[in-house]
């Protein structure tokens, strides 16, 4: 495993459209955490709205699954404008592609070369604040974490949902999804040096009655996936939207879902302003 060099970034400021984004300066190492959960991710970005503008510093981000394809957009310091803008055109068939080696019903290899082109093939060296981002061997059970080479393989690789996406080889590796192992990748930041870390958890359960037993099953693999890795547990700051029942694959809510992770910070700003500058 690779993991950045314990330092803080140089980025102090920035913009949030026309408005001047100033940095608060704290002398703790401030890491984020975000979370998997398909669609509903589009809550990490109403939250990164409100951590910037109130000028949170972010020293260090981890991602898993669709927390590491937002991740490595913010990290390359592409607007929160920006990436609501680009997520705006997310469709599933800009994504997803058939597969053709059997291991799965679909491939996202569609995925790796919009990210390439988007972000103009970034590498994570890069990247203007250090980026880890969590998948599976679904061959070892192991969670890998990685933070060099090629940034769209990797966000490709934990955001394929073994069984449904084709796994995506990397390093003599099969690599999957990342919320097999770690959903809310709150152990990875702390390793790479944040001494807070605010973790997003967009995998709220939900139970639906009316569907019946699978209603039940689907809360049931919810909160299984949910505490992977811990995550929800051992952050000093956990951010989770209130998106319970919210659909994984629909992207017409995207609006609301990013609503609701802007209202979710907001009442979490206090307690994160007198963590960081006892305010």
């Amino acid at each position: 495993m690779l993991y950045w060099p314990k330092k803080r970034t140089s980025i102090q400021a920035g913009c949030v459209g026309s408005r001047e984004i100033v940095v608060t300066q704290t002398n703790k190492k401030v890491g984020l955490a975000l979370g998997a959960g398909s669609v509903r991710g589009f809550a990490h970005i109403g939250v990164l709205e409100v951590l910037q503008q109130a000028g949170i510093p972010i020293d260090y981000v981890a991602g898993s699954s669709v927390g590491s394809l937002i991740g490595a957009a913010y990290c390359s310091g592409m607007s929160v404008k920006k990436i609501e803008a680009i997520a705006a055109e997310f469709k599933w068939h800009k994504f997803a592609g058939p597969a053709w080696s059997g291991d799965g019903l679909a491939s996202f290899e569609k995925m790796e070369k919009f990210i390439d082109q988007v972000f103009e093939q970034p590498m994570f060296s890069d990247l203007k604040i250090p980026l880890s981002i969590v998948a599976t061997d679904i061959d070892s059970d192991e969670a890998v974490v990685i933070s060099a080479g090629r940034v769209a393989p990797v966000v490709r690789a934990s955001c394929s949902v073994a069984g449904v996406i084709s796994p995506v080889e990397w390093n003599g590796r099969r690599l999957s999804d990342g919320i097999f192992v770690n959903a809310v990748p709150v152990s990875v930041v702390k390793e790479m040096g944040a001494d807070y870390v605010i973790g997003v958890d967009v995998l709220k359960p939900f139970i639906r009655p009316r569907g019946g037993w699978i209603g039940y099953l689907v809360n049931a693999i919810e909160i299984a996936l949910r505490h992977a890795g811990g995550g929800t547990k051992s952050a000093d700051c956990l951010i989770a939207p209130d998106i319970g029942g919210f659909s994984y694959l629909r992207y017409s809510k995207r609006n609301l879902l990013i609503e609701r992770g802007r209202q979710a910070a907001e009442e979490k700003l206090p307690e994160i302003q007198q963590a960081l500058f006892g305010k």
